[in-house]
């Protein structure tokens, strides 16, 4: 779900039979992207699934823009300035004849977010801690996204050799071996084999049943 709009998103938690994943966002109360889930979206996500579900999951991002309001607003300020940059990158490549690349512009949009000081690795801890407080510890994972966010990560956080900053972080702020366990990847494995118990339930049907304004079922209230 974490690419989805807002109206999509509570569209899914209607339909699905299955619990859900956001693979990779944050926290919106923590930083105004639209990219994060706001906390009502983070509880509809732990509740999400059949009747007997344990419910879904809440991947955080790491890249500092989903982190660090400051971050974000620094990066919305620089937005003009980096979009006469690519837009100059763009008629120098069609001068020569060609089309800019997607590397070439990713590099030259790197080249002025990166002058951004990273936020410290706090901010990633607090995500974290914000989304199993408000969800719960079994609703929360790491969803990283170190092949999408172009090195613009919290300081300390450069490469996954660094998860284990993690674990520390979390321990400091009284989370238990167990917890840790779940975040790092225990809960990510017990929505998995829940999803995939759901499909075999699904395909055993003679006929599976429609996909309709709701759920065939009423989830009871925790």
């Amino acid at each position: 779900m974490s690419h989805a709009s807002d109206k999509t998103f509570y569209r899914t938690l209607i339909i699905s039979r299955a619990p859900v994943i956001a693979s990779h966002s944050s926290a919106r109360a923590l930083c105004d992207s639209p990219r994060n889930l706001t906390d009502d979206m983070i509880r509809a996500i732990a509740e999400s699934g059949g009747p007997e579900s344990k419910g879904g999951l809440v991947m955080v991002n790491f890249y500092s823009a989903f982190l660090s309001q400051k971050y974000l607003d620094a990066q919305r300020a620089m937005k003009p300035e980096v979009e006469e940059a690519v837009q100059s990158l763009k008629e120098k490549a069609k001068a020569e004849g060609r089309s800019a690349s997607a590397e070439e512009i990713a590099r030259v949009q790197r080249s002025h977010y990166d002058r951004i000081p990273r936020p410290p690795l706090s901010v990633l801890i607090d995500h974290i801690d914000h989304i199993a407080k408000v969800g719960g510890v079994d609703h929360v994972g790491l969803g990283s996204d170190f092949d999408g966010v172009y090195g613009q990560l919290p300081e300390g956080m450069d490469s996954p050799a660094d998860l284990p900053k993690i674990t520390a972080a979390l321990m400091a702020r009284g989370y238990s071996a167990d917890d840790c366990r779940k975040i790092l990847g225990g809960n990510l494995l017990r929505v998995f084999r829940e999803v995939e118990e759901t499909s075999k339930e699904l395909r055993a049907y003679p006929m599976r049943p429609r996909i309709t304004e709701r759920q065939p079922f009423q989830k009871p209230q925790k």
